[in-house]
């Protein structure tokens, strides 16, 4: 197929890779030549440098989510992102295109959406999912209000989400590749930001807003 669309799958669910590629071999344009189950496979595999798109799963064990997305941007400016994500929040999708994601959709999506997305996105355009571009819309407005997290660094956003996800400062630290000093400095500052006096509250705002699975 020389004219299809070389794809990268990066998600850590072998059901859900499966599934993808089933679905795209329905297509003669679209082609999986690789999969990769974390950041760090995904980083390895475009070294070769025959990957037209990147689908990635914001959540995979290793280097992830934006950290990922802006370490890829460093090597490979020219990579195009698609991200394929089950978070539907619209601050979710505007932290990952700022990390340098291409496009953005919804793991809900239908499968008519996802092709014209990769295809759109293959052809150097953006891509967000509606829904979420409305939200974006709205909160651009002012007829949205804001939320206290929206104040918050992507390294303190990535590290309430975790702390909220019950991961030790430790584990944190291990996760991100970052010392634990460095975590408890962005957990302190999270938690001025937003005036959250312990863990429990951190739990119980990440809940209310749902930004933990």
């Amino acid at each position: 197929m020389p004219n299809a669309i070389r794809l990268l799958i990066a998600d850590d669910h072998a059901i859900m890779r499966e599934g993808l590629k089933q679905l795209f071999a329905l297509s003669s344009d679209l082609q999986v030549i690789a999969e990769a189950d974390s950041g760090p496979m995904v980083l390895k595999r475009l070294q070769q440098g025959d990957i037209d798109l990147l689908l990635l799963d914001m959540n995979m064990p290793g280097l992830h989510g934006e950290d990922l997305i802006l370490h890829i941007r460093n090597l490979y400016p020219a990579q195009k992102i698609l991200v394929l994500s089950m978070h539907n929040e619209p601050q979710f999708a505007q932290r990952a295109l700022r990390a340098g994601a291409t496009g953005y959709l919804c793991k809900e999506c239908d499968p008519e959406t996802l092709f014209y997305a990769i295809r759109r996105v293959a052809a150097g355009n953006r891509y967000i999912d509606p829904q979420i571009a409305e939200g974006i819309a709205f909160e651009a407005s002012g007829l949205r209000p804001q939320c206290h997290h929206d104040k918050l660094t992507s390294r303190e956003f990535q590290v309430l989400r975790l702390l909220a996800s019950g991961n030790s400062v430790t584990a944190i630290a291990e996760k991100l590749t970052i010392s634990s000093k460095t975590v408890s400095t962005h957990k302190a500052r999270l938690m001025d930001k937003m005036g959250l006096p312990n863990n429990a509250a951190i739990v119980r705002y990440a809940v209310s807003q749902s930004l933990i699975e």
